[in-house]
This record gives C-alpha cells, structure tokens and sequence, in this order.
C-alpha cells in the first residue's frame, strides 16, 4: 500500500520560509515523478511544481523563483523549498506521485498525500 506522509507545513510571517518534505512508501521512488500541489476550500487543487525521475522541474509561474523542488532518493523523500512567503501562498498543500511526469503536470495523479497547512499571515 502507498502512502505519502507531508510534514513541515505550518503559520510563517510574509517574507519568511518553510520547508515541506513528503516521505514515500510502498512504492519504486526512484520510479515516480513527484508534485505538489495546492488548494484553498473551495477552490480546485492547483499544480505548484514537479519533479521527474530524472530531476526535471516544472514550476507555476507564480511560485517560480521563490520556491524549490528537490528529492532524495536514498530517502524515498520530495521536498518543497518555500522563500520569500506570500499570504497568497497560504493553502493546504499536497504531495502527489505518479509513473508519468505529463499526468503529474496535468492532474492525473495516482497517489496524494493528506496534505499540510501552511498559513502565511502577520
């Protein structure tokens, strides 16, 4: 059985940073693009980035330069660098993974995490 465990979300100021990790199990990691996506209530689940098996990243626009994807293979890990924190950022965000980097990119996601907070505000 899969599970992706999200962990590190939290209430930061504007300006500030966090780090997201999402620990896999249950499945090949190295196998398996990694995402995060986000989602406010009442609102549709939004792409934030994605990285392939191989490394390759995508970002949404609004994210890019301010927040980093990374995984650790050996660690069976994914990890979202989050700078420069806006209240705009604020959402509940979700690991996601699935064998092929184009259905991470476009929502047709195998596995989710439950998700984590992170609530941006002064």
């Amino acid at each position: 059985q899969v599970h992706l465990v999200e962990s590190g979300g939290g209430l930061v100021q504007p300006g500030g940073s966090l780090r997201l990790s999402c620990a896999a199990s249950g499945l090949t990691f190295g196998s398996y693009a990694m995402g995060w996506y986000r989602q406010a209530p009442g609102k549709e689940r939004e792409l934030v980035c994605v990285i392939s098996n191989g490394g390759t990243t995508y970002y949404t626009d609004s994210v890019k330069g301010r927040f980093t994807i990374s995984r650790d293979n050996a660690k069976n890990t994914v990890y979202l660098q989050m700078n420069s924190l806006k209240p705009e950022d604020t959402f509940v965000y979700y690991c996601a993974a699935d064998r092929f980097y184009m259905n991470l990119k476009s929502g047709r996601i195998t596995y989710w995490g439950q998700g984590t907070e992170v609530t941006v505000s002064s």
